[in-house]
């Protein structure tokens, strides 16, 4: 109770003190779960099903793991070829992906169209959407499914649980006529994706994808809602493993197919994955993925939730970070780690060996 009284103050007053700076640390660790990071459990492993390639060692990738542990990551899996090169940290255990839940999403659209059940040119007012106070006006109604998913809406209504702001003001943009990330839009594209399917996005997904690819971990109660008086769209929430995204990695690197089955369709992916909103700096986004420099494509969340996939060199890597749930996420936030783009590039560069230049 010392302890959780201490992070209490702490964060309520913004002090740093020696000795509360301590507890907090110690919570974070006890509360969070972390950030040690040591090799993955055997019987977790995915080497099973992708072995680590000729002349891999633990020794090999050394320099590369004391990264990871330095950043703080709670689990690195990268597969080259089809080959484990790293693999750290508790794979299998399930932390909120963040805003990885776009990329996520945006796989269930892709089935949900050549299913016939959404029709991505529909517009607000066609789908009968109401907001509460304020509700959207008319130009706001006029935002097709589509505009959506690119973050094109032009609908900055008020939103639950947004931490992407400020953004323009209401009107400032028609659909399609402007790229801003809007926390809005990834909401309502969840609610509206469950209005025509009739499905849970925890159903669809583990229907759908989970399934059909062989992931270990996931159920349909992992996606979580919360629900605010800002709008009428709750947040949602996918709580993940490491292992099942990469097994999501896995499927968009090879074109949307896992075995012989096309689990996604390959038009999609390739549509997603085509640059649309230039950022400025040379980063794009479409259809809720990020394409980077040089050819990569990433989904990511706050503080380190990463898919990132390299098409040229045929390798997915995902990090994880454990950030809380409730009072231990108010702790991640002020001293918890965070693994950037950056870090990702780096972490490559040291195992470039096996995943190539």
């Amino acid at each position: 109770m010392i302890v959780k009284s201490c992070i209490k103050a702490l964060l309520l007053i913004g002090t740093a003190g020696t000795i509360c700076s301590a507890c907090a640390l110690f919570a974070y660790g006890q509360y969070v779960h972390g950030p040690d990071l040591a090799p993955t459990d055997p019987s977790i492993s995915l080497k099973g099903d992708y072995p680590p390639p000729d002349g891999w060692s633990e020794a090999a990738v050394a320099d590369a793991f004391t990264l990871a542990d330095e950043l703080g990551a709670s689990s690195v899996i990268v597969i080259a070829d089809g080959r484990t090169v790293a693999e750290w940290g508790e794979t299998n255990r399930k932390i909120s992906a963040h805003s990885v839940r776009k990329s996520l999403v945006s796989a269930l659209y892709g089935v949900a169209i050549e299913r016939g059940l959404v029709d991505i040119s529909m517009t607000m007012s066609e789908l009968g959407i109401e907001e509460s106070d304020p509700p959207l006006n008319e130009v706001e109604r006029g935002a097709r499914i589509e505009d959506l998913l690119t973050s094109r809406s032009g609908i900055y209504h008020p939103s639950v649980r947004d931490d992407n702001g400020p953004y323009p003001e209401r009107g400032a943009h028609a659909p399609n006529e402007a790229f801003v990330y809007n926390n809005w839009s990834f909401n309502a594209v969840g609610g509206v994706f469950e209005q025509l399917t009739g499905l849970s996005l925890g159903q669809a997904f583990a229907e759908w994808i989970a399934g059909p690819i062989g992931m270990q971990d996931f159920v349909p109660e992992d996606v979580r809602y919360e629900h605010g008086e800002e709008s009428v769209f709750p947040a949602y929430r996918f709580w993940m493993s490491g292992r099942d995204l990469m097994r999501f990695g896995l499927l968009y690197l090879n074109g949307g197919r896992w075995g012989d089955r096309q689990v996604v369709p390959e038009e999609w992916v390739v549509r997603s994955l085509s640059p649309i909103s230039d950022r400025g700096d040379g980063v794009s986004y479409e259809y809720m993925w990020w394409i980077m420099p040089g050819g990569s494509y990433l989904a990511t969340g706050t503080g380190g939730q990463k898919i990132r996939i390299y098409p040229d060199r045929q390798t997915v890597l995902v990090t994880r970070v454990d950030t809380g749930e409730g009072l231990s996420r108010g702790v991640w936030w002020k001293w918890g780690p965070r693994v950037t783009n950056s870090d990702t590039s780096e972490l490559m560069r040291r195992l470039s060996a096996f995943v190539g230049e």
